[in-house]
């Protein structure tokens, strides 16, 4: 059975970033028969910003990282913030050893709200997780704020490219990863 960890790199509480999270969630849990779990960087922000060392980490970031590490699919969403993923979602990312993660699968995804942010999805997230060699969906997600009522996602355009991006990370998880990326 795959585990399935969301991460959630909104500040604030509700967040449409978060709902994204769980709609991918949701169609990969119910494709792989897997339960999820969200880790909402809102939820761990004033843990996560007074963290600066490496190894020595708080029981709430611990069990995150924990999570994250045993992880076989990784969703990765942001807001966009000044043409970029959040600061504490990176200073998240920051905290991590680079080869944990190698080998993984990810759906990258991001929300703002105009189209002049989308690419934030491949030229910021993809590069992220470039650097920590995780396998990153062909298709990625962006979702404009006019996507959602009252926090949840009502658009069936986005809805169609979650259920393709999920798809295409069912046959990513299905490979064989070589020995030399996670040794």
């Amino acid at each position: 059975m795959a585990r399935i960890v969301g991460i959630s790199g909104s500040l604030t509480q509700p967040s449409r970033t978060k709902a994204l999270v769980e709609e991918i969630a949701a169609n990969a849990s119910h494709k792989l028969h897997s339960p999820v779990e969200i880790i909402d960087i809102a939820q761990i922000a004033t843990v996560l910003g007074s963290t600066i060392s490496y190894g020595d980490f708080p029981e709430v970031l611990a069990a995150a990282y924990k999570k994250l590490q045993e992880a076989d699919l990784i969703i990765i969403a942001s807001p966009v913030y000044k043409a970029s993923y959040t600061g504490l979602l990176k200073h998240f990312f920051d905290l991590l050893d680079p080869k944990v993660l190698a080998g993984k699968v990810a759906i990258l995804a991001a929300t703002g709200g105009s189209d002049q942010h989308a690419l934030v999805v491949d030229y910021q997230l993809r590069t992220l997780a470039s650097f920590f060699n995780i396998y990153t969906t062909p298709t990625a997600i962006y979702a404009k704020d006019a996507e959602f009522t009252d926090y949840q996602l009502t658009s069936e355009s986005i809805r169609n490219r979650v259920n393709v991006a999920v798809d295409q990370a069912l046959f990513l998880l299905k490979q064989e990863v070589p020995q030399s990326l996670v040794a």
